[in-house]
């Protein structure tokens, strides 16, 4: 019981600490902010695309982008054999650019909104890390502290490989916050440091700087 007591309070103490912290800058505001004016008006962004061997095959640029997904209509049947008519997304992404539009399937692309740049010396390296014995070690812990971080960002590295693999491009920031977008097929939405990164259809991992300090 006691022992429960302890994890309650330092659960308590880190979340109040989280919030205060979101009081002078929330990745999570940034991105909401983000989407609002890309819905309206569109941002500025760099799109790179890349075949599935991370071949850099086109780059797009423009002032006023935004990303959309295409419902489809689908069709099934209950138990009593009526039609049952639904929608969901198709794997294409519309792209609109300046009045302008692109279609796409199946390649993977990153958009990088104007001003965000990638680490050109990001090297590839081994983790290995060992447990200190803290409480907030703890997995249970641990799980529900980050979740609750992420929405204010944290320092990470992000690198993004081919649909095979092929290293292609690492980001890093000191507030990175990621989600999964629920009008957008195959895609990850990420705030670093107060500029987007789209990435669609790439092998990716997002990692706690710590762990690479190590």
């Amino acid at each position: 019981m006691q022992k429960k007591k302890k994890i309650r309070k330092l659960l308590c103490i880190i979340l109040s600490v989280c919030m205060i912290a979101g009081l002078s800058g929330c990745a999570l505001f940034d991105d909401t902010m983000n989407d609002i004016k890309g819905n309206l008006a569109g941002n500025g962004y760099t799109i790179e695309t890349y075949d599935n061997y991370g071949n850099k095959v086109m780059t797009t640029t423009g002032d006023k982008i935004n990303v959309s997904g295409n419902k489809i209509e689908t069709t099934s049947y209950d138990s009593s054999g009526s039609v049952i008519t639904g929608y969901e997304l198709s794997s294409v992404i519309t792209i609109n650019i300046d009045g302008k539009q692109i279609q796409s399937c199946g390649d993977t692309c990153i958009f990088a909104q104007k001003g965000l740049e990638p680490d050109v010396d990001f090297v590839q390296q081994d983790i290995s890390s060992e447990s200190s014995g803290k409480i907030d070690e703890n997995t249970y812990i641990s799980n529900i502290v980050n979740k609750y971080k992420n929405y204010f960002g944290k320092s990470r590295v992000v690198v993004i490989k081919s649909q095979l693999g092929q290293p292609i491009t690492a980001y890093s920031g000191d507030e990175v916050y990621w989600k999964i977008p629920e009008k957008l097929p195959k895609m990850t939405k990420l705030m670093i440091d107060g500029k987007a990164l789209y990435i669609h259809r790439a092998n990716f991992q997002i990692i706690d700087t710590d762990l690479l300090d190590q």
